[in-house]
């Protein structure tokens, strides 16, 4: 994986964010996430500069939005690198 820092965009009492953390657990990369509520500050300059946070979770890498709802293992252990 590129030297990088995720973002999770979560909300509250969400059971895909609650899955998406189970994933970015077993791959090994959960420490390097940084997690926001869609709510917040954060969240909003995200959106602000054209990251869609239409469907939840949204987890970027700084540059693109690497999934969004429910999260695929295989998928982000591919886009990661793992």
């Amino acid at each position: 994986m590129r030297d990088r820092r995720l973002v999770l965009v979560t909300a509250f009492d969400c059971h895909l964010c609650a899955h998406a953390r189970d994933v970015l657990g077993r791959l090994g990369v959960a420490e390097s996430v940084r997690e926001v509520d869609v709510e917040s500050e954060d969240a909003k300059a995200l959106a602000d500069a054209g990251v869609l946070l239409s469907f939840l979770p949204v987890l970027w890498d700084g540059e693109r939005v690497l999934g969004f709802g429910r999260l695929s293992e295989r998928r982000l252990r591919r886009e990661l690198g793992l």
